[in-house]
């Protein structure tokens, strides 16, 4: 079997890339799926640093959560990645890669080789400017990004490809965390200019984390706010970033397999209403 690749990537910072990296692992753990993943941020290490902190509140509670296997990477050689990939992906349903917020080549290559490539994206024209460019006056798109032309490239040469003809698809999809509420006119101007690229390129739009404080919150103790019996009573605000996880977990449309989910939580594939 082979472990089916999810790339979060992203050339630019603070996109909320990590943060929906960890949750996206964590929902599909407790889904019953097994997952391993890999930190190519070998200077921040933000995924590993939130799973070593699960296993510590695990020891310190003496309890026993949803997890996954993880490790990082700091070198630079493709041969020796992919090694450590075969050995901590083996007999996974999912590894999944977490990159730099930075133009990086292995995080270009990995990106190349995923089987749902997620990227990121603050509602705001200067991270739109990561997959294309669009004109000053109209919004229109102007152009693709070296970003988005790579993408494009791979999965042409992917489609094209007669070395394994059972290799899948790659899944690219653009989710839109929200940091702050845009302006109704400016709302549809980048909805326009994401859905006009969407067709030229072919990636798929997902909605994303609109609050990503509370979940920042979470990174001492390693907790996600699936870990409902460990968080105590959880305000409004709590509920709300709960539903719009499943929504991005369910918009993702990933290939979990059927095994009794974990725990309490039988509704993690139900979207946000």
């Amino acid at each position: 079997m082979t472990a089916h690749r999810i790339v979060f990537a992203n050339e630019k910072g603070g996109t909320g890339k990590s943060t929906t990296a960890v949750h996206v692992a964590i929902a599909l753990a407790y889904q019953g799926a097994r997952v391993a993943c890999i930190d190519l941020d070998h200077r921040q290490r933000t995924l590993f640093r939130y799973m070593e902190n699960r296993l510590d509140t695990e020891k310190r509670r003496d309890i026993a959560l949803p997890g996954t296997r993880f490790t990082y990477y700091d070198g630079e050689s493709v041969e020796e990645l992919e090694e450590i990939a075969a050995e901590i992906g083996a007999d996974q349903d999912f590894l999944l890669f977490d990159t730099p917020g930075k133009d990086d080549p292995l995080a270009r290559y990995v990106a190349t080789t995923a089987d749902t490539l997620v990227t990121p994206l603050n509602d705001s024209f200067v991270d739109f400017d990561l997959i294309g460019q669009v004109e000053g006056e109209t919004f229109k798109v102007k152009k693709l990004s070296f970003y988005a032309e790579l993408m494009w490239e791979a999965r042409k040469k992917r489609a094209h490809s007669t070395i394994n003809e059972a290799k899948r698809d790659l899944d690219w999809v653009v989710v839109r965390n929200r940091t702050q509420q845009l302006q109704a006119r400016n709302m549809k101007r980048l909805d326009g200019a994401l859905q006009e690229l969407s067709k030229r390129v072919g990636f798929r739009i997902a909605g994303g984390l609109s609050e990503r404080v509370i979940f920042r919150e979470l990174f001492p103790s390693g907790l996600t706010l699936l870990d409902k019996g460990q968080l105590g009573d959880l305000g409004t605000s709590h509920l709300v970033a709960r539903q719009e996880l499943r929504g991005l977990v369910a918009g993702l449309n990933l290939p979990v397999p059927t095994r009794p989910a974990v725990v309490d939580e039988p509704d993690l594939a139900v979207a946000a209403e």
